[in-house]
């Protein structure tokens, strides 16, 4: 797992070298394995191989700086746990009692579930999230969007790998450019 990650980085980094080389600048160092424990208890839940393998290598991007992912802040394990936090805290404080999501085959009908972990943050609430919580029919470690205002919980990839993979071969595609206006990369088909 680690060399097939350590493949999907490298391609990331040749692509960001040639259309975004300011944003290699904002890759933080590889996640602690200290880290990762403290994150998979408080979680109380096993992270996926290829989750820890990919975070080894890079901890996210530094907070604040050029989205990574679609324009959005790929996490670092820190602001993962600042995010869940936040809404493990409106979840404990009763805010989504009665409320309940629109989900795609295999992910729980939940507003939000404490074992869905976010990966990207747009800044406005919504996050990509590895699902370590799936419902029947769903994977563990599957990828979903979470949107903060709308019930839809969609199924991005079946696994981590397929996520962040589609994501790179999207990036060689030419299907995302570095767009200053946003300050990131953004799909062409939102220029």
């Amino acid at each position: 797992m680690t060399n097939a990650m350590q493949e999907v980085w490298a391609r990331f980094e040749n692509w960001l070298q040639a259309h975004a080389p300011q944003l290699l600048e904002n890759l933080s160092l590889g996640a602690s394995e200290t880290a990762l424990e403290k994150l998979a208890q408080t979680l109380d839940a096993a992270l996926p191989d290829d989750f820890l393998a990919f975070y080894r290598i890079h901890n996210g991007q530094q907070s604040q700086s050029g989205g990574l992912i679609n324009a959005e802040e790929l996490l670092s394990v820190p602001r993962m746990l600042e995010e869940w936090t936040v809404w493990n805290d409106l979840l404990a404080g009763g805010d989504f009692e009665g409320a309940s999501s629109t989900p795609a085959r295999g992910i729980r009908a939940d507003w939000w579930n404490p074992r869905w972990l976010p990966l990207t943050y747009d800044g406005a609430g919504n996050h990509c999230c590895l699902d370590l919580a799936p419902a029947d029919g769903g994977t563990y470690g599957q990828v979903i969007r979470m949107w903060h205002d709308d019930a839809e919980r969609t199924l991005l990839a079946s696994s981590f790998t397929e996520w962040i993979t589609d994501y790179v071969q999207a990036l060689e595609a030419g299907q995302y450019v570095f767009s200053e206006d946003y300050d990131g990369i953004l799909s062409v088909d939102d220029l």
